[in-house]
């Protein structure tokens, strides 16, 4: 045996041997090599990504935090309410955030959630040594300090983000308000960025409290991977960093995953050397082999010839063979029983063959048999036959050519009967086909339920609900494409006149009216939809190219739709005409608010209407910051009622011949805190608007009840007293009952009523509560007389103690003749009607000479006094006494 082994022909064998050894060692050292620089790369692929994720994690839960701590700069008054609803909008299940706490002048005063962390609220960081440190450090710096791991007070532990919080006063220095704590749940950190992950091939260090970086104490991972030559990477956090040691599990010294593979390699290039020369011995004895094979294979053959057999006998399949030479046919039992000829094995021709195909098939049964003999492919096809007895059957044929050893072309094919499949077909073609029907059916009725959901009834434009799909669309497209839109708000003018003098259906045919105005003036692109009864709002996209010009663009197309909207519009004989008003809004800014804008182009739509209305208005920083004005204004005077601000100064009223007091005109003032007095121009239009002006008539009146009885205590003869009254208090139903409480003597106070309260109009309750007021001795006077509406009718109904000439009629009797005689014709009148007649606004001595000699019983006017505090009345009287007197 071991000389066959070494014969001199083995020796090349056993020196490819040796060399196949030598390189398999070297390549399995070069392997391990390559698989530790392979498996230095993952880990630090690994570290890289945990990296990021605890980076991300960080710095995405301190920029949601540092939203509430913007807000707190603006609202450093704010409750635990308002808390609760900013920060339970950073605590969700995309940030790691678990506790949120304000701490005004570092004593915790607000905590989301409250529940759980009952322990935190009163906690003084001046007198918790394990926070107070980080907390000082807060404010002294005035930047993030990022602490932890450290142990919660009320349980668990956690890193806290401690924010400085500092308060603007204008110009004066920031005023540090306190801090807010944000505590990052450990656990859930380190679950997210992947550190607990029991999969995590690696093994994890991570050192840096405090955001210390390497020099730090290490808090996660038990300090082997750090001993284990291991790969590192630096966290970088807001105010510091960690370091993040790795290695794998199992150390740097492993076996490569390739280290098989590699060796079945070179055993596989060994055999190629090796093989060969053993292979040849055992050639023969494999031909042996392969004859015995060939035995097996024919009995194997004649098994299955007998499955086949009894497969075809038992599936009902025939089998036939025709040769196309001689047209003969070689059926089986089966086949002559499908094409109705008894089973008794005679030869068929092709005739008999052809006999029995249906005629409207058999056309295209011979092409396709031509077909096949010509060309020798294989083909399957469906045809009928028509048996003597009238019966239709349906059958499939599958069938191919091949060339006997005769020489001769043969096809070869196979019969079954499709009957019962084609009468299934086509029982489930009708079924699919009442199905497809029906469902067409329910698909048309859901467009239509969707349409109609999306969709306004009567101008067939979408609605308020397909408008919110559209800004929210518009809101990921801002986002993702940086699409920016104009949002135009439009209200149609006098629409209510229309609909309550000519009816619903009249107000149906303008709001479709406005429908095709609308519809023919927006581009493809834009959007418009109808929000409320006669309210449509269009949406219009602002390309990148327009971007400069977006103002011009919406101003034109707005132009144009306010010009045709006010074009008359016929509707059964009538002639409407209607106009719109319209706010507009774009949103240029860095963020889409759709709520924002919508509320902007509102605010745009009223300061429209109230311009006049059939025009439109920009939404801009003026109209912006008008309504902070506004807001601030409406807050003071709400303010101002509950302090009692508003104050009554006094007016003198004179005699036209003896110049002697007659009375006074009690003013509203406004004494504000910061502005100083203000006159009723800096106040009354908001005032109105927040429905108080009743609630300063009020208080004017009761101070100067208060005041006339002061003077009369004086001893000052001040005979009776003016007080402005408002058009809304007139129509207010307790105002009798109100000042029946009031202790009001007879004929010491008159109430001045504008004369653009439309005394014409027949309002049943104002002219109810005139005669009431007169009837407590109470006399009326008309202000402003000659501006307004009042005619000689309402003076005569009305029957007031005093007109009171307009200022704007005063002024001009000096130079202007024809001014004077109409100061004068009124005069006249009030004299014939047995009224008195005041004249305001006397600004020189002149005046008062010319009006004298006109008949004016009284005036008032800086020629004389101009208004004054209780104070100084009282002073001012006790002159006029004084000098009468001497």
């Amino acid at each position: 045996m071991l000389r066959l082994i070494w014969k001199p022909t083995n020796v090349p064998a056993a020196l490819a041997l040796l060399v196949i050894v030598v390189a398999a060692l070297f390549a399995e050292y070069q392997n391990r090599r390559i698989n530790e620089g392979r498996m230095r790369a993952d880990v630090l692929a690994q570290v890289s990504l945990i990296r990021a994720r605890l980076e991300g994690h960080i710095n995405g839960n301190i920029q949601l935090v540092r939203g509430l701590v913007a807000t707190l700069t603006t609202e450093p008054d704010m409750s635990q309410e308002r808390f609760t609803e900013l920060a339970s909008k950073l605590i969700d299940r995309r940030s790691q955030l678990s506790i949120v706490a304000g701490a005004p002048d570092l004593v915790v005063a607000m905590v989301h959630p409250i529940k759980g962390n009952e322990a935190a609220m009163g906690l003084n960081y001046n007198e918790n040594k394990a926070q107070r440190e980080a907390a000082l450090r807060a404010r002294d710096t005035g930047e993030l300090v990022l602490a932890g791991p450290v142990d919660l007070i009320q349980g668990g532990r956690g890193f806290i983000g401690r924010f400085p919080v500092f308060i603007e006063n204008g110009h004066s220095p920031k005023r540090f308000w306190g801090i807010v704590s944000a505590v990052v749940d450990m656990e859930r950190l380190y679950r997210e960025s992947g550190l607990l992950d029991n999969n995590l091939p690696i093994e994890i260090s991570i050192s840096g409290r405090d955001g210390t970086g390497s020099r730090g104490e290490p808090f996660f991972g038990d300090g082997r991977a750090a001993a284990n030559d291991p790969v590192t990477a630096e966290v970088l956090l807001p105010s510091g960093s960690w370091r993040i040691a790795a290695a794998p599990k199992g150390g740097w010294d492993q076996t490569p995953p390739n280290a098989w593979m590699l060796r079945l390699a070179i055993l596989f290039a060994g055999s190629l050397i090796m093989i060969p020369a053993l292979v040849t011995g055992r050639l023969i004895g494999e031909r042996l082999k392969n004859i015995d094979e060939l035995r097996r294979r024919e009995m194997e053959l004649e098994r299955l010839s007998r499955r086949l057999k009894l497969a075809l006998d038992s599936s009902q399949i025939g089998v036939w063979e025709l040769n196309t030479e001689t047209n003969e046919l070689l059926w089986d039992d089966r086949v002559n029983q499908l094409y109705g000829y008894p089973a008794d094995r005679k030869p068929r021709t092709y005739a008999d063959w052809e006999r029995r195909i249906h005629p409207d098939d058999l056309a295209r049964v011979l092409r396709e048999t031509e077909r096949v003999a010509s060309t020798g492919e294989a083909f399957q096809t469906e045809y009928r036959l028509l048996l003597p007895g009238g019966e239709v059957r349906h059958l499939r044929e599958g069938a191919k050519t091949y060339r006997h050893r005769d020489g001769t072309v043969r096809i070869v094919g196979v019969n079954w009967d499709a009957t019962a499949d084609v009468a299934l077909a086509d029982d489930l073609k009708r079924a699919k086909m009442l199905t497809e029907a029906r469902n067409a059916e329910l698909e048309a009725a859901k467009e239509r339920i969707e349409f109609n959901a999306l969709h306004d009834s009567l101008t067939g434009l979408p609605n308020r609900r397909y408008l919110d799909d559209m800004l929210a669309s518009h809101v990921e497209r801002f986002e993702s494409e940086g699409e920016r839109a104009g949002l135009l708000h439009l209200d149609l003018d006098r629409f209510k006149q229309i609909n309550d003098t000519l009816g619903h259906a009249a107000g149906d045919a303008m709001l479709v009216h406005a429908s095709r105005v609308l519809r023919a003036n927006l581009r493809s692109g834009d959007f418009i939809a109808r929000v409320g009864g006669d309210e449509f709002v269009v949406l219009c996209k602002i390309d990148a190219a327009d971007k400069p010009r977006w103002n011009e663009l919406l101003a034109k197309l707005a132009d144009r739709i306010v010009e045709q909207m006010h074009q008359p519009v016929p509707y059964h004989g009538h002639e409407c005409r209607f106009g719109v008003s319209i706010g507009i809004a774009c949103d240029l800014d860095h963020v889409s608010d759709p709520r924002r804008l919508l509320v902007n182009a509102d605010l745009a739509l009223y300061r429209a209407k109230g311009r006049g209305r059939n025009r439109y208005q920009f939404f801009n920083d003026a109209l912006q910051a008008e309504i902070v004005t506004t807001k601030r204004v409406a807050d003071d005077i709400l303010s101002g009622l509950e302090r009692g601000e508003f104050v009554a100064w006094y007016q003198p009223q004179f005699d036209a011949a003896t110049h002697t007091i007659v009375g006074v005109e009690a003013l509203a003032r406004w004494n504000h805190p910061t502005a100083g007095l203000l006159a009723p121009g800096d106040f009354i239009k908001i005032a109105e608007e927040l429905n108080v002006v009743a609630t300063i008539d009020r208080m004017i009146l009761e101070q100067t009840l208060n005041d006339f009885n002061d003077w009369a205590a004086s001893g000052l003869k001040i005979p009776k007293a003016s007080v402005n009254v408002s058009a809304r208090r007139l129509h207010d139903e307790e105002l009798i009952r109100s000042l029946g409480r009031l202790d009001i003597k007879p004929g010491t106070i008159s109430f001045e009523l504008v004369e653009s309260i439309f005394l014409d109009e027949n309002d049943e309750l104002v002219t109810w509560n005139v005669e009431q007021i007169k009837a407590l001795g109470i006399d009326i006077e008309i202000d402003d007389f000659g501006s307004g509406h009042a005619s000689i009718v309402s003076l005569l109904r009305l029957k007031p103690r005093r007109l009171k000439i307009d200022r704007q009629l005063v002024t001009p009797v000096l130079e202007s003749p024809a001014q004077r005689h109409l100061v004068g014709s009124i005069i006249e009148i009030g004299k014939s009607l047995g009224i008195e007649v005041l004249a305001e606004g006397v600004e020189t001595m002149e005046h008062a000479r010319v009006l004298k000699m006109l008949g004016c019983n009284a005036l008032q006017g800086h020629a004389f006094a101009r208004a004054m505090s209780n104070a100084d009345l009282k002073a001012f009287a006790r002159a006029r006494l004084m000098r009468e007197a001497s």
